[in-house]
């Protein structure tokens, strides 16, 4: 008689029901930021009890925005919360290899019980903070940059910004698609369908509503989920929140779609255009402050019914456009996206109606005042794109976007190497980030050109898509 393994395991699994009701619970602790110690007593104390856990994963994120995760067997994570350590070497951008000890600090507040059907039965996943050896906090951990940040604005000013992107990518035939690619065949779209428009069992609406359903177990609190323009993309919209975890969220949402389209022997890629010759992917981020429950962003009438405290956050944006675009586009294949004929948001503009602009000024009411900012990249660093654009936006040369906003119309850069190079000469990006900081990130990005063709043309290059920061191979990028 044999006993199966499964019997004589007892791992945590919730429905998904609960999962999103206590998801929902968490959130909004999260995003009131109080009795900090009381939160992280109360999960500590549902750790010790709460048997049926075996590990706790540690997420965290490098200069890049790859995001990386530590699972830590419970019992030791109860004793070792306070000093958990991990090799910063070992990451791209990270410390060099003779102070290669980097410290974890848990981020009490960041806290999700997750679908085991994605994730493994009997985990959570906690977000971690990154400090130095000498317990400061470490100057390239950039989700550790906009929560300072964020906190600062909401202590002087009382500001609290929120965000919510929307973020788009291609599901692709087989496994490990990109790192397999071979730009002489290009990649295999799993679904020919159109905007708006799949059966409801066509692969590809089976991986949206399989995501979809993760995504809100795990309190994104979704609005509507549907194929995009090109054929087998998608998008996944969900509710605004609070800026760090609107970031934090990109990043689980990316992690959900790669592991439910790898579940169906596929990938989902957010590479900004995988297909030269339909619409690339976008990361749409809409922006919106409050204060004292008020919508600052909102004057019934301003322009286009935004304040022009709002007008001169737009401006501001506008006219750092050039200086900021390595950041909000940071990779070779990003550039392809910011192509005008495929609806491509590379004029350095605003408009209420224009889709080519940088910026729109999206219908709203009151309480849902916002821009969005359109020419972002899903291989952005959630991070470090949304640090930027609320800092610039806040702090930058008012008289510069006037100046700018009196010639003609912008475009964005259409290649890397001249955003590198508006990068690397901007005084805004010296002040926004530190000379160390920008050092490190142009050198990596400098690094994956390098490994590009200079001139795009037309069809998408092996290097563009196996040096991709997201798609990351140690080995290929060490054989060089």
């Amino acid at each position: 008689m044999s006993i199966q393994g499964d019997n004589l395991r007892n791992f945590l699994e919730i429905p998904y029901d609960e999962l999103e009701q206590m998801n929902l619970e968490a959130k909004k602790e999260r995003e009131s930021r109080e009795h900090e110690l009381k939160v992280k007593e109360r999960y500590i104390n549902y750790l010790k009890k709460e048997k049926r856990i075996k590990a706790v994963t540690v997420g965290f994120s490098d200069l890049e925005g790859r995001f990386h995760m530590l699972d830590y067997d419970k019992k030791f994570f109860l004793s070792n919360f306070e000093n958990l350590t991990f090799d910063g070497s070992s990451i791209r951008g990270f410390s060099r290899q003779a102070e290669s000890d980097l410290r974890l600090k848990i981020d009490w507040f960041a806290f999700w019980w997750l679908p085991s059907d994605v994730f493994g039965p009997g985990k959570v996943l906690i977000m971690g903070e990154v400090f130095n050896q000498d317990e400061k906090p470490y100057e390239m951990d950039t989700r550790g940059l906009l929560k300072k940040y964020a906190a600062t604005l909401k202590k002087e000013k009382g500001y609290v910004f929120y965000a919510a992107s929307e973020v788009e990518g291609f599901l692709l035939k087989g496994e490990d698609a990109e790192k397999n690619f071979d730009e002489r065949i290009g990649f295999e779209i799993a679904s020919k369908g159109g905007y708006y428009h799949s059966l409801p069992n066509d692969m590809l609406r089976v991986f949206i509503d399989r995501t979809a359903e993760a995504q809100r177990a795990m309190g994104f609190e979704n609005e509507k989920d549907h194929p995009e323009v090109a054929p087998s993309q998608f998008e996944l919209n969900y509710s605004y929140s609070e800026i760090v975890n609107a970031a934090d969220q990109i990043q689980i949402y990316k992690l959900v779609a790669r592991q439910i389209a790898r579940n169906m022997g596929m990938t989902a890629t957010f590479l900004p255009k995988p297909i030269v010759g339909v619409n690339g992917s976008g990361m749409h981020t809409n922006l919106s402050v409050m204060k004292d429950g008020k919508n600052l962003f909102y004057d019934k009438k301003g322009r286009g019914k935004l304040s022009s405290f709002a007008w001169d956050v737009v401006n501001r944006i506008l006219g750092s456009a050039g200086d900021i675009c390595l950041i909000l586009n940071s990779s070779v294949n990003a550039y392809r996206r910011l192509d005008p004929h495929f609806e491509a948001p590379n004029e350095i503009k605003v408009s209420e109606v224009d889709r080519g602009a940088m910026i729109r000024v999206p219908l709203f009411n009151e309480r849902s005042s916002r821009i969005e900012i359109r020419s972002i990249g899903p291989d952005a660093n959630p991070y470090l794109m949304m640090y930027a654009l609320i800092k610039v936006g806040l702090e930058g040369d008012i008289q510069k976007a006037r100046k700018d906003k009196r010639q003609r119309v912008k475009f964005l850069p259409g290649h890397i190497h001249t955003a590198l190079q508006l990068f690397r000469q901007s005084d805004v990006v010296t002040k926004l980030l530190g000379e160390e900081f920008k050092k490190k990130f142009v050198s990596l990005k400098l690094t994956a050109a390098d490994r590009s063709p200079t001139e795009l043309g037309i069809r998408v290059k092996n290097g563009e898509v196996l040096y991709h920061h997201e798609v990351y191979n140690q080995m290929l990028w060490n054989n060089f």
